[in-house]
């Protein structure tokens, strides 16, 4: 099993950038599929980005596509969102994830705050 922890949201004005991180802990990173979802007060949890296990595929949601990108490392057990042109639209709690080929995202972090202010 994997465990992971975010860092990096806070408070950051619109237009601004902020760099989230996740990193892994317990089982052998490359073999997962990471992936990063958000969730805003009274909405449901929605897909933000994901990567494959070699980082060479990248997928994003409509509305972060062009502004936001995911990567990893996986010398280090981690993967990165870094969101540009943040909006107050994006403002929620965003969540790491992990799967392993043929499953859906069954590792969740704790969740990181992002607010943007208009």
């Amino acid at each position: 099993q994997v465990q992971l922890v975010e860092s990096g949201g806070g408070l950051v004005q619109a237009g601004g950038s902020l760099r989230l991180s996740c990193a892994a802990s317990g089982r052998i990173f490359s073999d997962y599929h990471m992936g990063w979802f958000r969730q805003a007060p009274g909405k449901e949890r929605e897909f933000v980005a994901s990567i494959s296990r070699s980082g060479h595929s990248t997928y994003y949601a409509d509305s972060v596509k062009g502004r936001f990108t995911i990567s990893r490392d996986n010398a280090k057990n981690t993967v990165y969102l870094q969101m540009n042109s943040l909006k107050p639209e994006d403002t929620a709690t965003y969540y790491c994830a992990a799967r392993l080929e043929s499953s859906w995202f069954d590792y969740w972090g704790q969740g990181t705050q992002v607010t943007v202010s208009s």
